[in-house]
């Protein structure tokens, strides 16, 4: 109830001030597992890359938000779960494949970190999450810049063909998963612009 109705009020604030525009929702399984791994520009993206959907999207979020007294709790009642910064938390990981084997939906942004530049490098946690737990990777672009009253566009682009890679072992895989992705999330960038 709590993230339906903060859904509502952000996507009000969002259309009005952002003008935001959602192309391509028809591109999200309507159940099971999925990945929206999204490009990363501003702290206002997580809301963006979830408040034009009917399901809901979980995100990783740094631990030290979770200390913060009543926004701690609201964020893990809208869907966040904590991770720890400067490692791989292994509790983050093993929440978020345990949230995609439950058939839900995860935002994941690869590059980490808010990130203006083209071709900047992503890590590989989205692709050994995704791989990992069989999901449909969704690629999306955000396009704008978060300006009040100019127009913002996020597009969920066709799900990313990674069936190439499912009996793949060899050392490389996840980069080339990350890679198979990130060109995705830069061409749709590039087209939009």
């Amino acid at each position: 109830m709590l993230y339906r109705i903060c859904r509502f009020l952000l996507l009000v604030i969002y259309n009005v001030i952002f003008r935001l525009e959602a192309v391509g929702k028809e591109n999200i399984p309507a159940e099971g597992p999925v990945v929206l791994a999204s490009n990363h520009l501003s702290n206002f993206d997580p809301p963006t890359v979830g408040i034009k959907l009917k399901r809901k999207v979980h995100y990783m979020a740094k631990q030290e938000l979770f200390n913060v007294p009543v926004f701690g709790p609201l964020i893990r009642d809208l869907g966040a779960f904590p991770v720890k910064r400067g490692g791989v938390s292994k509790e983050a990981i093993r929440s978020a494949i345990g949230l995609l084997q439950q058939g839900e939906v995860m935002g994941i942004f690869p590059e980490g970190t808010r990130n203006s530049a083209e071709g900047a490098a992503a890590k590989k946690g989205a692709a050994m999450i995704t791989m990992r737990s069989g999901a449909t990777v969704v690629p999306v672009a955000i396009i704008g810049n978060y300006k009040p009253f100019r127009k913002m566009k996020i597009i969920y682009g066709k799900p990313v063909d990674l069936t190439a890679f499912i009996n793949d072992s060899s050392p490389d895989m996840l980069e080339r998963v990350t890679e198979a992705i990130m060109v995705r999330i830069r061409q749709m960038i590039k087209e939009n612009q």
